[in-house]
């Protein structure tokens, strides 16, 4: 049975023909709705212009062309209700209609959430596993769709769903090691223990500067510039120190002791003072940082102390040591200050003394 046009629609039939006056009515509320459109965005984005926040116009981006599709859908909707169509022809009008809705909404979905990993993308990733990340998203949200659609028409997916369940578990056995660096890479990137640039170092011993992050390993150069590579499921379970974190900014400490019979207050006016010196003078050093000592222990030559300098990172601490061991070592000679060499002290009763002593002046028995 073919659809009934509405009752207005006979009166104005009477002066132009259906097929002629509808696709003049449909054109006319497509233009309107797409002027309307424009301008609602236009302020939009002098809206979002002014606003510090991403989400807005990432959602600006995502509606612009799925909003088109619904326009476009709306028309043909109204051309449906206009035109006297065949029974065949308005099921395929139909089908048409809610496969342009799904693919509206699939459309929108997946640039939201392509722009929200776009924007809020970090060096951590690089961009061969941005890629896939962004494939695989982009996969489920059409895939989903497609199962909408194809539930929509009256077709069932049940036996689609049993069937992609088995082999997404043949796949997930196939590639379980696969599987595993790359969830541990995606967990790398939300977590962000590490990122790219930062010098770290492994609870293996290894350390150096994170240079890639993929999807399978990751990369980091030691400062003997050898490339060691890591599978993403050992980095996350590896205890990580990471000397970019918080900041770089790091603590340089040097081990120095003193003879017992040395002035103090003097020691740590000179030590200071020398310290001082190299953290403006040697690159790396901070200028603005005052460094303190601290004495901590009687050892077994002197009185053992340490001195707390800052560098800018951790490599600049080698060249400060560096600097200041020979500064201090110069100084101390100018100031008298000793540094002493290890030494031991025995103690023999008098009895061994004597015993040792007629030992050694016994004549020796003749032949």
């Amino acid at each position: 049975m073919p659809s009934q046009p509405s009752s207005w629609f006979y009166s104005l039939n009477q002066v132009l023909p259906a097929y002629l006056f509808a696709p003049a009515v449909v054109v006319a509320w497509l233009l309107i709705l797409w002027l309307f459109k424009k301008i609602l965005f236009r302020r939009f984005k002098v809206w979002a212009s002014r606003t510090t926040a991403v989400w807005d116009d990432i959602l600006i981006d995502a509606l612009s062309f799925p909003l088109n599709l619904i326009i476009l859908a709306s028309g043909m909707a109204l051309l449906m209700e206009l035109l006297p169509l065949p029974e065949k022809a308005s099921q395929l009008a139909r089908i048409a209609l809610q496969g342009a809705v799904v693919l509206a909404v699939v459309l929108f979905l997946d640039r939201l959430v392509r722009g929200y990993m776009t924007r809020h993308s970090t060096p951590v990733f690089g961009s061969v596993s941005q890629g896939v990340a962004k494939g695989l998203v982009r996969g489920f949200i059409i895939g989903l769709g497609a199962l909408i659609f194809l539930d929509l028409m009256g077709i069932s997916i049940t036996p689609i769903l049993a069937s992609l369940g088995i082999g997404s578990l043949a796949v997930a056995l196939a590639l379980q090691d696969t599987l595993s660096n790359f969830f541990a890479g995606i967990y790398v990137t939300i977590d962000k223990p590490v990122a790219i640039g930062d010098f770290v170092k492994l609870e293996a011993g290894q350390q150096g500067y994170v240079t890639d992050v993929g999807w399978r390993s990751t990369r980091i150069r030691e400062p003997s510039n050898n490339m060691i590579v890591i599978p993403n499921a050992k980095l996350v379970s590896s205890v990580i120190t990471n000397y970019y974190a918080p900041t770089k900014l790091i603590a340089v400490l040097v081990e120095v002791s003193v003879h017992y019979e040395s002035d103090l207050p003097k020691v740590e006016r000179v030590v200071t003072a020398v310290a001082r010196e190299i953290m403006k003078a040697t690159p790396g050093g901070v200028a603005d940082f005052e460094p303190f000592i601290r004495f901590h222990s009687f050892c077994d030559s002197g009185i053992g102390f340490s001195v707390i300098m800052q560098g800018k990172e951790f490599t600049d601490q080698y060249l400060i040591k560096h600097e200041f061991i020979k500064a201090v070592h110069e100084r101390f000679r100018k100031e008298g200050i000793t540094i002493p060499y290890p030494t031991r002290t025995f103690s023999i009763s008098k009895e061994t003394t004597v015993q040792i002593h007629d030992a050694l002046t016994e004549p020796r028995n003749a032949r």
